[in-house]
């Protein structure tokens, strides 16, 4: 059965360079069309591939979660020529039930990994967690370790777990040491619907803005609450990136910080 994330397989080890979308959280109360509206962008913009940070279903509810699954299986139809990977969201995660109907729609485990364009991508389950859980760490090390020679690294989650440490600049915590240590770039996230940059160290920290779960607080665009994507494109260990606002401005990730528009 066409699922989601099997649209088209990417074969590992292309060529050094790609250029992708980052996709924050279609749920978490989604607005009407927004999705859509997004995805008529993304495709229009024909990227290599293309990776979501969680939350594709409202969920909670193990009765409906499948029809809800289904539903996006049929807005997504139309864009199946371009590769899919998922995360999983709080919204998508809550139950044993949920937990097969992600992997069975995702076509992917809870946890995992995949190269593409160069790019080693590791996706981590923090679904359920704000801080990072103790078993996605060891995970994350050891793909990191194995690994290891990847160019470009990238570490994909839902929740910002990165926040209360990385986020106010610190250091010491296990999962910066570790992104440190192997080299990653950047840590891509969602969850809140803002967008959120941060530079620590040498690694890229993002909280991505929502591709159609609703907006918070102010709903300023310069306060980093706007719908949109984000546009990624490698070449070698080079990364540039652009955030493009829902029929908006598109701005270099440099102008973002941890409030907004820098």
């Amino acid at each position: 059965m066409a699922v989601l994330a099997g649209f088209v397989a990417l074969a590992a080890g292309e060529s050094s360079g790609a250029r992708f979308i980052l996709l924050g959280d279609r749920t978490g109360e989604a607005q009407p069309g927004i999705f859509e509206r997004v995805w008529r962008e993304v495709a229009g913009a024909r990227p290599d591939f293309v990776v979501t940070v969680g939350d594709t279903i409202q969920g909670g509810d193990d009765d409906s979660a499948e029809a809800q699954w289904r539903e996006v299986r049929r807005i997504l139809e139309p864009y199946r020529a371009i590769p899919l990977y998922l995360a999983p969201g709080n919204h998508d995660i809550w139950s044993a039930q949920s937990e097969r109907l992600f992997e069975r729609y995702a076509e992917r485990p809870l946890h995992y990994s995949f190269d593409a364009g160069g790019v080693h991508f590791t996706v981590l389950d923090n679904s359920r967690s704000d801080a990072w859980p103790p078993n996605e760490l060891a995970y994350l090390e050891s793909d990191l370790r194995a690994h290891s020679a990847a160019a470009v690294k990238m570490v994909v989650a839902h929740r910002p777990s990165w926040l209360p440490e990385a986020g106010l600049g610190s250091t010491t915590g296990r999962f910066h040491h570790m992104a440190k240590q192997y080299g990653v770039c950047c840590v891509v996230t969602g969850h809140v619907h803002e967008m959120i940059h941060a530079d620590v160290d040498g690694v890229t920290y993002v909280a991505l803005p929502s591709a159609g779960g609703h907006l918070r607080l102010d709903h300023k665009y310069e306060d980093g609450w706007f719908f949109g994507w984000t546009e990624v494109e490698v070449k070698g260990r080079e990364v540039n990136w652009k955030v493009h606002a829902l029929d908006g401005p598109v701005t270099p990730l440099s102008a973002w910080g941890r409030a907004g528009l820098r």
